[in-house]
């Protein structure tokens, strides 16, 4: 009879156990958010201009979680540019220092190229301290 309650208690201890595991909040793992500003002045899709134009081109970025929560918070953003289809090369980057890590904002201008007919492809990352990346990009062809 002592043994059998020796090994009721374990499988009550057991069962608590992995209800506690269970129930825990676990981290979604949620790409951050990050979307083009759009508005008089802004370029939100390709677009074709004079070459050796320049426009304006901005995005605004979040973490996926809620206020506060300090799980996911953003870490690095990067603009990378890909000529005519080629190789990407980082034209901007920066890591977010604390005041950045819930929201970030940035304007950036691109001139188009002098030579008519190129394809500037721009790509924007925004990263979170768990890797995760969100992307938006476009292009500007020069005309």
């Amino acid at each position: 009879m002592k043994h059998f309650m020796k090994l009721n208690t374990l499988i009550i201890a057991v069962a608590a156990i992995t209800f506690a595991l269970a129930s825990c909040n676990k981290d979604e793992m949620e790409p951050p958010i990050i979307s083009f500003k759009t508005g008089a002045g802004y370029t939100s899709d390709d677009i074709t201009i004079a070459a050796g134009s320049s426009v304006l081109i901005g995005i605004e970025a979040s973490k996926a979680e809620a206020e506060g929560e300090e799980e996911d918070v953003l870490s690095h953003f990067n603009i990378s540019l890909s000529v005519n289809g080629g190789a990407s090369t980082s034209v901007y980057d920066a890591d977010m220092t604390a005041a950045q890590e819930e929201e970030y904002s940035y304007d950036y201008n691109a001139a188009a190229s002098t030579t008519v007919g190129e394809v500037d492809t721009y790509t924007f990352t925004i990263t979170n301290r768990d890797g995760l990346t969100g992307q938006v990009s476009l292009t500007v062809t020069s005309n």
